[in-house]
């Protein structure tokens, strides 16, 4: 009876371990996978009761997409023990989880009700004029004061064929673009480590702390030898800015990387397309793993395509500026490998007048912070070459995320997860494949890779499909797991003792022999 007494108490101690290792378990994975963008309904917007598409218009940029808001939320137990089951009916106090991508007041980051979120700083209200508006036919027309030749074209004037189209520097500087490319959707599984990127331009001042131990000496194509880690113009050392600036508050999109400047551009601004040649071909030589073409890189010049198919069959990612509408010829027939990018602003309008059916990829080229060469300090800018560095940004990450992919398959990766926009058919004679999705070109599988690595179905890159809070709750999941494994056999040996122990007792002794 004893025996009996002493096994059920250990049994019970082991079940109430159990049960509070697997309550623990559970509130951490809860944490793990609910550490996430939200927003909670209020009883109205505007006048007017909340909806998914109001909502998703407002922190999405678009309101078709609330489907991804409804996909999110869908069957999931709210506050008042409800869920939602129509897009159009909203109660006061639910937390909707919101895509990645979403920004706005009233955005929130955070353990679904930790009671302490983190609100997300919102961008420039959607309705501050653009500093570049676009009208066809028309090119980009420049509001505001010129600035230094080669980054604004004058008043009146339009852009050389082949050249990027900019504007002048807005007067409210706006973080939109990181928020909306959410960079650090991506670190975890990259942040472009190991990767060289070419900046040809103007030069990159190198002695900004910003760009420090991340900016090598690279070329002076003009001067025919020297450095090229100066910058008298500012368009290369912005682009360099956006691609590995170390600041903590506007890092850049590959801050691991290495950006190796090389200058094509004399003092006043010009660039001859034989010196842009010359550099692209340099870049490849020296062992650039992705090249961003400028400003002044005239990419429908022959001996620069020539030059561009060269190092792409070098295995180099190229990324250039897409032609405009007003070039007599275009950079439409090369190398897979080169991308071609367009610019646009938060409204998804054309930073430039482009060609049709020229762009490749999109990425914001309106109003967009730039470092300032040394004593400027940081302004807003527009112009495609910035949309050329977030471009050239996310193929260093695909590149360090998958090191065994070529050139035209980091190409085909940025295109095939960037997130559609116009017609919604890729690619859209506007837009391409879309707006580049730092996150998804990292972490998304793509069947049709190919490479010497990919086996037994991985994708190459070790197959990281998985962002952080996953692998945390996979972690936990497994552990939690392990215990409960140990737990299982600790009971077993327990009760195999208790059992022997019963067998001893009663047993009948042996009858000593007279």
């Amino acid at each position: 009876m004893l025996c009996n007494t002493r096994s059920a108490r250990r049994v019970g101690l082991v079940v109430a371990m159990v049960l509070a290792l697997l309550g623990l378990t559970a509130q951490a994975a809860s944490a793990a996978a609910e550490n996430v963008k939200y927003y909670t309904v209020t009883t109205s917007h505007a006048g007017k009761p909340e909806n998914l598409t109001e909502i998703a218009e407002r922190f999405l940029g678009s309101g078709s997409r609330s489907s991804e808001i409804f996909n999110l939320n869908t069957g999931r137990k709210q506050p008042d023990g409800q869920a939602l089951t129509d897009p159009a009916k909203l109660n006061p106090g639910w937390l909707l989880i919101l895509p990645w991508d979403a920004v706005g007041a009233g955005v929130q980051h955070g353990v679904l009700g930790s009671g302490s979120p983190m609100t997300v700083p919102s961008p420039a209200p959607r309705s501050t004029p653009s500093p570049a508006t676009t009208k066809p036919g028309n090119g980009t027309k420049p509001s505001g004061p010129a600035t230094k030749p080669g980054q604004t074209p004058k008043p009146g004037t339009k852009p050389k064929p082949g050249e990027c189209a900019t504007a002048s520097t807005s007067s409210a500087k706006s973080n939109w673009a990181t928020l909306r490319l959410a960079p650090d959707q991506a670190w975890p599984t990259s942040k472009g480590n190991g990767q060289l990127v070419a900046v040809v331009d103007s030069g990159v001042d190198g002695s900004l702390p910003q760009l420090a131990s991340h900016v090598s000496e690279g070329m002076d194509i003009i001067a025919g030898s020297g450095r090229g880690d100066t910058d008298c113009l500012g368009t290369g050392t912005g682009m360099a800015g956006l691609v590995v600036s170390q600041d903590r508050g506007s890092s850049g999109i590959a801050p691991e990387a290495t950006v190796m400047p090389i200058r094509i551009t004399d003092a006043a601004g010009k660039a001859r397309a034989e010196d842009s040649a010359s550099a692209i071909t340099a870049a490849a030589e020296a062992g650039a793993t992705v090249i961003a073409l400028g400003s002044h890189v005239d990419t429908n010049d022959s001996g620069v395509l020539a030059a561009i198919d060269g190092a792409v069959g070098k295995d180099v990612v190229v990324v250039a500026c897409s032609s405009l509408a007003s070039a007599t010829t275009h950079n439409g027939e090369t190398a897979p490998g080169l991308l071609r990018v367009g610019g646009v602003g938060m409204d998804g309008q054309w930073a430039a007048d482009y060609r049709v059916g020229g762009i490749d990829v999109v990425a914001p080229g309106v109003n967009i912070t730039e470092l300032g060469i040394t004593g400027t300090g940081a302004s807003a800018r527009s112009g495609t070459q910035y949309a050329v560095a977030f471009v050239a940004g996310a193929a260093a990450l695909v590149r360090a995320a998958y090191p065994d992919l070529t050139a035209q398959q980091v190409a085909h990766r940025i295109e095939a997860t960037a997130q559609k926009m116009g017609s919604g058919k890729v690619p859209d004679a506007r837009y391409g494949y879309g707006l580049i999705d730092l996150a998804a070109s990292v972490t998304t599988s793509l069947p049709e890779e190919v490479t010497k690595a990919n086996v037994g179905g991985l994708p190459a890159g070790g197959g990281q499909l998985t962002d952080g809070r996953t692998t945390l709750l996979v972690v936990v999941i497994l552990l939690a797991l392990v215990a409960v494994v140990m737990l299982v056999l600790r009971v077993r040996r327990l009760l195999r003792d208790d059992r022997a122990q019963d067998e001893d007792s009663f047993a009948e002794p042996t009858p000593a022999r007279g």
